[in-house]
């Protein structure tokens, strides 16, 4: 008999950090469900038609909800529900089938499930896609539209249902770090194509709704959706490389080719990854004779320049690429990456501070009512002690390692601290700031011309000087601390005190005003473009100001999200140096250094953002010999692939697939394309005897073997034998 644990309240936003017993059954028939019970019957339906008009791209993972009636309490009705992902959505038949095997199955014996229903949301026609199997009844299919108004569903629209379907088990999948899997409680996640005749299905159905895409929109890197850069081109492209079927990628998109030369750059970068080069590259030569603006296919070239190593030639390309597309972050980011190759800092920093930054949007998060209780049934034949063993409380973290704000870094702000991470690591803190303060206008300069400018200048107050304080400074992500957008949160000052509690580890560049309790000095602040057209002088100071800026007329205004990256990164910094400094004072001392599970897990984090990877491996390591962290060990999976480790990366491996599936995730792609790397070296007979060879319960070893039969029905490379 499955064990419950039951949970009361509120869905928690960790399920690492509670006794969550829970896991699924190997196949549908047998699968113990997931109930999150309503307070009210209908509650769940009732939001989610609620959110449909709010919706903006691929929607949320589908709805299944049930009616029960109990047996015995005078036929007394709840409602229960849970979400999931990777089910055949093609017609209401298959959907029908599904909660049928939820109808039909039951483990509860008090109650009888007497109707189900199955929302699907068809994120190109913006309807919701309802399959409502009544016992005893029928099964009526139709579909609800922003307003709420039913429509006939008819089978153009189920095929655009079944593309979204797919897309999104894909954009909704876990990495296997858990990140995905800890957003949203109680989500089942399949494999949507587990066969190549799904797999024609599934391309047969993206190359008919190709040139719809951009309706789907596109990663949070993209600021304008088009036909090369979208959900459907981001969800084929990585279920070609998770599965590894280069051969049919090319296929699709060679057709594709033929009705739109744009599509090249799609195609280039498939024959990159397949090892089909000198097809790729005359492909690329022949688009870009025809398309010689076109930002993708520059892009694409620059990016298999610099795996060559002809970085002058990736400037060239990169350069075109931003003249052509100025208003999108993914080209001057290239363009700074490649400035970074060539260590020519000062213009890496320049081409970052000219970056085009987007305020990042969440996906379509299902918003539910908070549920009566929550029951997660555990199976007990695919318990792992090793995994299944929960923290005992909440572990303690020390308040300066939870207002590490880069943790939180998403989009295009995740891209541009990386870059400069990336540039810190490779010439150190102290040169930076020399750099930055040779490429940006410093506030003590700007002061200075001001005071020489504006000697007769008799006003009390200096806007510009003022708003260097006063302005709002970016949140996290684009967005103010609140939420809101910039401009309606608390100023750059409070980021500053938050700053000036800390002890500074850092130094700063000579000059910067030392803090009152503090040896250590922090990076003084640059004088962003908000501060200079926020001033208030009047027409004679602007110009006499302007004929004495000819000293440093060939520095840059600071934008204002960037000063806030070297506050952030400064904040990193000194947490990581304080870190290894007291650890190199316990080892001389051979006593223990002693950190919680999550305190370890943050380090890990903190020390792979500044690129010291070595040390945090170590921190992660440090974090398993606590307790499991899939975190923790995707990073030390990393490090076991990087040196080549099959034998480490499997017993990596069989223990996330097992964490996965604790948490009711059957397919993760991250973890499928490193099975199927795994095979293409060591070949799919030595896999299957390493994980068979290991000393844990064979249920769990069996998880691990359904991703080398994937990787076998899929004919991977490594897997004839």
């Amino acid at each position: 008999m499955p064990h419950y644990r039951v949970i009361s309240g509120r869905v928690p936003s960790n399920p690492d950090r509670y006794d969550f017993n829970s896991t699924i059954a190997k196949t549908l028939l047998n699968q113990d469900r997931i109930r999150i019970v309503e307070e009210e019957i209908d509650t769940a339906v009732e939001s989610r038609n609620d959110s449909l008009p709010t919706l903006r791209e691929l929607g949320p993972p589908d709805l299944v909800h049930l009616v029960k009636q109990s047996v015995k309490s005078g036929n007394k009705q709840s409602g229960v529900y849970h979400h999931v992902t990777g089910i055949d959505a093609s017609s209401s038949a298959s959907l029908a089938a599904y909660v049928n095997t939820l109808i039909y199955t039951p483990n509860d014996k008090t109650a009888k499930i007497i109707s189900g229903l199955y929302c699907c949301y068809n994120a190109f026609s913006r309807l919701d896609m309802r399959v409502d199997v009544k016992i005893p009844g029928g099964v009526e299919s139709y579909c609800i539209d922003e307003r709420g108004d039913k429509r006939v569903a008819s089978d153009a629209l189920w095929m655009e249902t079944f593309l979204c379907g797919v897309l999104r088990a894909y954009a909704y999948a876990d990495d296997g770090s858990g990140d995905s899997i800890k957003k949203i409680i109680g989500v089942r996640r399949f494999d949507p194509i587990t066969s190549t005749e799904m797999e024609h299905k599934f391309l047969d159905a993206a190359e008919r709704l190709f040139f719809k895409g951009p309706q789907l929109g596109s990663e949070p890197e993209v600021q304008v959706p088009n036909n090369v850069s979208n959900h459907l081109t981001t969800g084929l492209i990585n279920y070609i490389h998770t599965t590894g079927r280069y051969t049919s990628g090319i296929n699709l998109f060679e057709k594709l080719r033929s009705r739109d030369t744009e599509v090249s750059s799609l195609l280039a970068r498939v024959m990159l990854s397949a090892d089909e080069e000198v097809q790729a590259v005359r492909l690329l030569h022949d688009a870009i004779s025809r398309l010689p603006m076109d930002y993708s296919l520059l892009d694409c070239q620059a990016t298999f320049c610099q795996s060559k190593g002809r970085l002058d030639w990736a400037l060239e390309c990169a350069k075109r690429g931003v003249t052509a597309a100025p208003s999108e972050f993914a080209t001057w980011a290239k363009l700074a990456e490649v400035y970074v190759g060539l260590e020519e800092w000062d213009l890496a920093l320049l081409t970052l501070n000219s970056c085009p930054m987007f305020t990042y949007q969440e996906k379509d998060l299902p918003r539910m009512p908070d549920p009566a209780r929550i029951l997660l049934p555990v199976m007990p034949e695919s318990i792992l002690d090793e995994i299944d063993d929960p923290p005992q409380s909440y572990d303690e973290v020390h308040p300066s390692l939870r207002k590490l704000h880069a943790a939180g870094y998403k989009g295009t702000f995740l891209k541009a601290y990386s870059i400069l991470t990336e540039v810190t690591a490779r010439i150190g803190w102290d040169q930076l700031l020399r750099i930055r303060s040779q490429v940006f206008v410093m506030e003590e300069e700007y002061r200075s011309e001001k005071q020489t400018t504006s000697v007769n200048h008799t006003s009390n107050a200096n806007a510009s000087t003022t708003a260097l304080r006063g302005t709002p400074s970016p949140g996290i992500n684009g967005t103010a601390s609140d939420g809101q957008p910039d401009g309606e949160a608390d100023s750059h000052a409070d980021d500053e005190e938050t700053l000036n509690e800390q002890q500074s580890v850092p130094s700063s560049p000579p000059g910067s005003a030392r803090l009152a309790d503090e040896s250590i000095e922090k990076p003084e602040h640059t004088i962003t473009s908000e501060v200079v057209k926020s001033g208030n002088d009047d027409s004679a100071d602007s110009s006499n100001a302007s004929s004495k800026y000819t000293e440093f007329h060939n520095k840059r205004l600071c934008e204002r999200w960037l000063d806030n990256l070297f506050m952030v990164l400064y904040e990193d910094l000194r947490i990581y140096t304080i870190w290894r400094s007291d650890m190199a004072q316990a080892q001389s001392k051979n006593s223990d250094y002693r950190k919680s599970a999550e305190e370890w897990e943050i380090l890990g984090e903190l020390a792979e953002r500044l690129h010291h990877f070595p040390e945090a491996v170590e921190a992660y390591q440090a974090c398993l010999r606590v307790r499991f962290s899939p975190k923790a060990m995707k990073g030390v999976l990393k490090m076991y692939e990087n040196q080549g480790r099959s034998g480490e990366m499997l017993q990596a491996m069989i223990r996330l697939i097992a964490w996965q599936y604790r948490w009711y995730s059957e397919f993760s792609p991250a973890l499928l394309r490193t099975v199927r790397k795994l095979i293409e070296t060591e070949g799919a007979v030595k896999v299957r005897s390493i994980v068979q060879a290991t000393s844990l319960p064979q249920p769990v070893l069996d998880l691990t073997h359904r991703y080398v039969e994937l990787c076998v029905a899929f004919r991977s490379s490594g897997s004839e034998a």
